[in-house]
């Protein structure tokens, strides 16, 4: 959750209501800034199957867990308008990650007291005893934030409070007569608590955001919370606060090893300037968390290591119980950054979500590293498939199957070889002579990608001013690239998820033709459109 600090003071002091519980105030009856559909807007940068809402504001994914059938995805949102106001969790459900319905909102803020970043766990085993005996209690913390304090200036503005759902998550009831299960110890910014059952320690386990680093709690009822340790103070990327943690044990991919990773997002910071998300690798013995050695020292040489390079991947965190038929570890993140986010061209609705996303630890000799790819579910929505012809020769060569699909919805795939001291430009363009570029830069090393052409840019400065880019290993010699292309972003997957780069848009045409660019000259294989059919 963003901290109030950085955030004007016009939103902070918004809207004052009054209700208790979970019920829902009533300033949306009186205001219709956001109720009016703009249809060219719609038209144009209403994703066709990333998540927004219908309409208001969205931030930071909260809450996620799988029950009954359902991924449910939680969001901090404010239905009232669209830039940052009185937090409330937004509420969406999907069958299979892509496709996604919107619920009514799960939990309302008090007077004066908002719903910050949180999480939720399915109390299988009715630890906390909130359950009825029917289901399995849905458990949620989430940081309450105190507005009244906050313009008191006061520090102890952030609690960790708890609600509980009786139905698989679609109602819930905010815990009154124990709240807070997390007292303010005296730390100005103190919350995003993400929970989760430690099944090597047998405990539940917490890591929640203090200012500059993570902090570690456990529990046995979900109510009762013990202090352990805290981890990350002049380790990492520092340049604004931390923020959004996520912790969990994760197997080695091909392997009986595990590791601990802790994701912990910050704002700002990021790789490539605003907000990002850094993650480390280590060791917890139920305590303590300890970087790998190996990891730690790679952390210190190139002062953080990234989950997504680009500049709209923010706070992302995974969904809780997964089955173990199942296995994977899914993640999803805020498509956005708070250098822009609340000033893009957009006006009924502001923001969307990443594509779901699998995470995986790979090893490679010493070196550990999280890779991810889109979730295997997208491909059941691919309704026509084209493949290119290979490609080799220098300058500008055309991919024309490319504008055979609709690339407002469609996933790109090809391979590159033979690569030289060059760099290789691929260039999505327009009628309008708009243009998205991404790429290898082979001889400083690193992907980049460039979207200062690429439609309406000048609302805000921090926008398109810097091109954003992911440090490669050496020279490469050759590569594979996956692209996710939507009305209004782009996801670049490149060597099965080994770097990303996730970023918006804001084209006045939809982009039709797909080229690359070399002096060297470059050669393509294995090149494949596929066209989404999601509406």
């Amino acid at each position: 959750m963003k901290s109030m600090k950085h955030l004007p003071l016009a939103f902070c002091s918004a809207v004052l209501f009054s209700i208790s519980g979970c019920k829902p105030f009533s300033a949306a009856a009186q205001n219709t800034q956001t109720s009016v559909v703009n249809t060219a807007e719609e038209k144009m940068y209403r994703p066709n199957f990333h998540f927004t809402p219908k309409k208001g504001w969205m931030n930071d994914p909260n809450g996620m867990f799988y029950a009954n059938g359902n991924y449910h995805l939680f969001y901090q949102y404010y239905p009232d308008g669209n830039k940052w106001g009185p937090m409330h969790w937004g509420h969406a459900i999907s069958k299979d990650l892509i496709k996604w319905e919107e619920q009514p909102i799960a939990i309302y803020p008090d007077r004066d007291k908002y719903i910050f970043s949180g999480s939720a766990a399915v109390d299988v085993n009715n630890t906390s005893g909130l359950g009825t005996g029917k289901t399995a209690p849905i458990v949620a913390i989430y940081t309450l934030h105190d507005m009244t304090k906050e313009k008191e200036n006061k520090i102890d503005v952030e609690q960790q409070d708890i609600a509980y759902s009786n139905d698989n998550g679609f109602t819930w009831q905010k815990f009154e007569e124990g709240n807070p299960v997390i007292k303010n110890p005296g730390i100005r910014d103190f919350r995003d608590p993400k929970m989760t059952w430690d099944e090597t320690h047998k405990q539940w386990i917490m890591v929640l955001a203090a200012q500059d680093r993570s902090q570690f709690y456990k529990s046995k009822d979900l109510k009762n919370w013990e202090y352990l340790s805290d981890f990350g103070k002049n380790i990492g990327a520092h340049g604004g606060v931390w923020e959004c943690p996520d912790f969990f044990e994760i197997k080695v991919k091909g392997t009986n090893e595990t590791k601990w990773v802790l994701i912990q997002s910050l704002n700002p910071g990021g790789a490539n300037g605003g907000s990002g998300t850094q993650y480390f690798i280590g060791d917890f013995d139920g305590k303590t968390f300890t970087q790998d050695n190996n990891f730690a020292q790679k952390v210190e040489k190139e002062k953080a290591v990234w989950i997504d390079y680009g500049k709209d991947n923010y706070a992302g965190v995974t969904w809780n119980n997964v089955p173990s038929a199942d296995g994977r570890r899914l993640f999803i993140g805020w498509m956005s950054n708070w250098d822009y986010a609340q000033d893009v061209p957009t006006n009924t609705w502001r923001s969307a979500t990443t594509i779901a996303r699998e995470i995986e630890l790979v090893k490679k000799g010493n070196d550990y590293n999280l890779i991810s790819n889109p979730v295997k579910e997208i491909n059941k929505y691919v309704s026509k498939t084209i493949k290119g012809k290979n490609l080799k020769g220098k300058g500008k060569l055309s991919i024309p199957e490319a504008e055979k699909v609709d690339l407002t919805k469609a996933i790109i795939s090809f391979n590159v070889k033979n690569l030289k001291e060059d760099t290789y430009t691929f260039i999505l363009s327009n009628p309008s002579g708009e243009s998205l570029t991404f790429g290898i830069n082979n001889t400083e090393n690193h992907l980049f990608l460039d979207r200062s052409k690429s439609g309406k840019t000048d609302f805000s400065e921090k926008f398109a001013s810097k091109i954003s880019k992911a440090a490669l290993e050496g020279s490469q010699k050759e590569g594979a690239f996956k692209i996710i292309l939507d009305k209004t972003s782009i996801e670049i997957f490149y060597n099965n998820g080994e770097r990303v780069l996730t970023e918006i848009f804001f084209s006045n045409q939809p982009f039709t033709s797909l080229s690359v660019s070399s002096n060297e000259g470059i050669e393509m294989s294995n090149i494949v459109l596929n066209q989404l059919n999601i509406n």
